[in-house]
């Protein structure tokens, strides 16, 4: 029967140190940003629950689809942030772009929207421009030199 007693100490003699060590740091390479991710999960369940929260289900019907189907998106991109950040941060310039539309999407998709509405979306808005500018110059800072 093979030696199955339990061994502490150090792993620097394991044959494949160096790979591990390297694929760790991979792996937190691109998680500077690591804090906004839950933010931004944050941000896009209120996008999608806010027509619940203040009311307006029944005088912006369209608003109602439009936040819903866009607080699911910035949240799988919040997800996305979290699972891949390689590859998704990339994408943090869209997230400006999603921030933006949603500023000007009342006057756009709604009909004659009421300042509560329109407030409620303006502050969404800046907050994932903010959120997407923090990590989107975060991701270009940490973007390895040639």
């Amino acid at each position: 029967m093979a030696n199955v007693q339990p061994t502490r100490g150090d792993i620097s003699a394991h044959p494949d140190v160096s790979e591990m060590r390297d694929r760790y740091a991979r792996m937190l390479g691109g998680r500077d940003v690591a804090l906004v991710d839950g933010p931004v999960f944050l941000l896009g369940l209120y996008c999608a629950a806010s027509p619940w929260i203040l009311h307006y289900t029944t005088s912006q019907p369209a608003l109602v689809a439009h936040n819903l189907i866009m607080g699911i998106a910035i949240g799988l991109l919040a997800l996305g942030f979290t699972r891949a950040p390689e590859r998704m941060y990339g994408l943090s310039w869209a997230f400006c772009t999603m921030g933006a539309w949603m500023i000007i999407a009342p006057w756009i998709v709604g009909t004659s929207p009421d300042a509560g509405v329109v407030l409620n979306n303006i502050i969404i808005g800046v907050v994932a421009v903010v959120l997407g500018m923090l990590c989107a110059g975060t991701a270009a800072k940490s973007v390895p030199k040639a």
